[in-house]
């Protein structure tokens, strides 16, 4: 069985993606549900505006038993990391198929002039150990909780944003930042170091601005909520939920982050309190809210459990050095 590139995938070979990733979510009852099929074609069509991708797939008697998509963010040669993403049908696995296709994303790494490779699973998968076999380390750890709308009491929201601390105030908006607040915006982003140090990019306006363009071009909506200290220049903490235009339902959380230097102050759940309120009148069809959180972000973790998030599941980010794959 040979690795064939699929950069420009045919209808019917996106149906085949869409089974593969259909047989493994089956085969791992505990993981996220299986994405629409729509949601496969958009992304092998479509992808993220502002990256590039290569996919890749193996045949086996008319169908394809196993595919790899490689995500490139920003221009050749960057320093960001690109994303890998591989699936093998369970009944294939252990035939040495994903390292093939690892391989072949290798190539693609290195004509892109990449230096290094993340990767997300869900804990106890197949997945961990091939990862960790290939060279790649465990850099984070994220439990998946989720937020169910009607189970929070009517009044919880409220009074979380009554009580929100003196000398800051609250903004709002939708979609891209407006310009008095992107750089304000960038700086706060900063707060997610542990992030930073492996993601490689420096977070300034326009690469804030670029990722909201980015899910505006899916078709989904960005939502931020702010807290400017009392100058109304600083942004001193904030929180992003995207509402995907086909959510069923579910939006999902983006950042959150508070700067260093105005944390203690409840800044976090006030912030999330207000966003959750603005949801309420503005897309009452969300009924739930999905969160990755770091593993050893307690007060992150805290704050999301203080609202009603409950953990679902548990993934790990890996990372690789394209010179330690194969």
């Amino acid at each position: 069985m040979d690795v064939i590139a699929l950069d420009d995938p045919t209808d019917a070979q996106i149906r085949e993606w869409h089974g593969v990733l259909s047989a493994v979510h089956g085969g791992d009852p505990a993981g996220e549900p299986a994405p629409e099929p729509e949601q496969t074609a958009g992304r092998l069509l479509g992808g993220d505006p502002g990256s590039r991708q290569r996919l890749w797939g193996v045949p086996d008697g008319g169908r394809l038993a196993a595919v790899a998509a490689l995500r490139l963010p920003g221009a050749p040669g960057t320093d960001r990391p690109a994303e890998i993403d591989i699936q093998v049908r369970p009944g294939h696995r252990r035939r040495g198929l994903g390292r093939r296709l690892l391989a072949a994303a290798a190539g693609g790494l290195r004509a892109d002039g990449r230096t290094s490779v993340i990767a997300q699973v869900n804990a106890g998968t197949p997945a961990v150990p091939f990862l960790e076999s290939h060279g790649f380390e465990c850099v984070l750890t994220l439990r998946g909780m989720l937020l169910r709308l009607d189970e929070i009491p009517p009044d919880r929201i409220a009074r979380l944003v009554a009580e929100g601390p003196e000398g800051y105030r609250l903004i709002r908006w939708q979609g891209v930042v407006p310009d008095e607040h992107a750089t304000a915006l960038a700086h706060a982003k900063h707060a997610m170091a542990d992030l930073a140090e492996y993601e490689g990019a420096p977070w300034d306006a326009h690469r804030v601005r670029e990722t909201a363009e980015v899910v505006a071009k899916r078709g989904d909506d960005l939502y931020t909520v702010a807290a400017l200290d009392s100058s109304g220049t600083v942004v001193a903490g904030f929180t992003e939920i995207v509402v995907p235009h086909d959510a069923a339902g579910r939006a999902a959380q983006y950042d959150t982050a508070v700067a260093p230097e105005h944390r203690g102050r409840r800044l976090g759940i006030w912030v999330k309190a207000a966003m959750l309120q603005w949801l309420a009148g503005e897309r009452p069809e969300v009924r739930e809210i999905e969160t990755d959180n770091l593993g050893d972000n307690e007060h992150m973790l805290a704050v999301n459990e203080e609202l009603g998030f409950r953990v679902e599941r548990e993934s790990l980010e890996y990372q690789a050095p394209v010179s330690a794959l194969p």
